[in-house]
């Protein structure tokens, strides 16, 4: 399950030791957004370019070695033009635009998107339906590209609710996948925003509950600060002490193992009394040398779990 930046990063971990054909990616699409026209689909699209090696990894979204002529036009005829959209990345938004105003499902699109850039791991959008996160805030209600890039979430955020979600349904194949998989992964993303959404959708969460799959986290917080983002600003929102353990906590109706930092050892029987085991090593993923590691450390974890 992916939302973010953390989880591409893990995805290039397993590629290294794992075929592709085995591996099916949920991503959130609440983060999903109209800009210019287009529809842009921020955690499916960095997912997409990191399966397909088009990934910018300075970023961690967008094309690398990608220009941004376009948009510098399109501020000379008077264009907002917080949102970056480079040249290249502008075609896959062009496309998916086009194929959804033909009728087709975001999921259909995305398979099709898949064939033309030579992937094989399966990637599905949490749902078919609109679902967006809006975020209210004492500049008012913004949704999150806004409250995230344009306002860099400089503003107070009061409260957040994830619009259209109570009748979304789960794309096609979503429960299967949960019940039939023998590992469901939660990669390091941000529990609030990017996997809350996902879990928000209609049965998912119960699926999780009840598959017979091994469940398995990892932790976007180290101490008391998230690895990137607004994670640990939008969980105290949420009455949520910063840590570990209120990601446990967050994920504590199904999840059997959260993998946390080597230096967050003081968490673990706190985790533990939820029912959860915890497991510390390195999950700063720095480099591919990192990823792979933490990609390995799972992988023998579900391995001494199969024995």
């Amino acid at each position: 399950m992916s939302g973010g930046t953390g989880t591409p990063k893990l995805l290039q971990g397993l590629l290294s030791l794992v075929s592709e054909t085995d591996l099916s990616i949920i991503c959130n699409t609440a983060d999903d957004y109209y800009f210019y026209g287009l529809y842009i689909s921020p955690d499916i699209d960095s997912v997409l370019y990191s399966l397909s090696g088009l990934l910018d990894e300075e970023k961690w979204w967008g094309i690398k070695d990608d220009t941004f002529n376009c948009l510098d036009m399109l501020k000379k005829y008077g264009y907002d033009t917080w949102f970056q959209l480079g040249d290249r990345d502008l075609a896959l938004h062009i496309h998916r635009t086009r194929l959804l105003k033909d009728g087709l499902l975001l999921s259909d699109v995305i398979n099709n998107i898949s064939l033309c850039l030579n992937i094989k791991a399966r990637v599905l959008p949490m749902t078919d339906q609109k679902v967006t996160t809006m975020i209210l805030t004492d500049k008012g209600k913004l949704n999150f590209q806004e409250f995230w890039v344009r306002e860099n979430a400089n503003v107070k955020v009061l409260s957040i609710e994830f619009e259209g979600v109570k009748t979304a349904e789960p794309s096609r194949g979503v429960i299967d996948l949960i019940t039939e998989s023998d590992v469901v992964i939660i990669g390091p993303s941000n529990p609030i925003t990017s996997i809350g959404p996902i879990l928000e959708v209609k049965g998912i969460e119960k699926a999780l509950k009840m598959s017979q799959s091994l469940k398995i986290a990892i932790s976007p917080i180290i101490g008391e600060q998230p690895l990137s983002g607004p994670a640990g600003q939008l969980m105290k929102t949420q009455n949520l002490e910063v840590s570990p353990y209120s990601i446990a906590k967050i994920y504590s109706n199904f999840l059997d193992v959260l993998f946390i930092h080597n230096t967050d050892t003081r968490f673990i029987s706190q985790i533990e009394d939820l029912g959860i085991s915890a497991f510390p090593t390195n999950i700063i993923m720095k480099n591919q040398y990192d990823k792979i590691n933490l990609a390995q450390e799972i992988l023998h974890l579900i391995e001494a779990r199969r024995c």
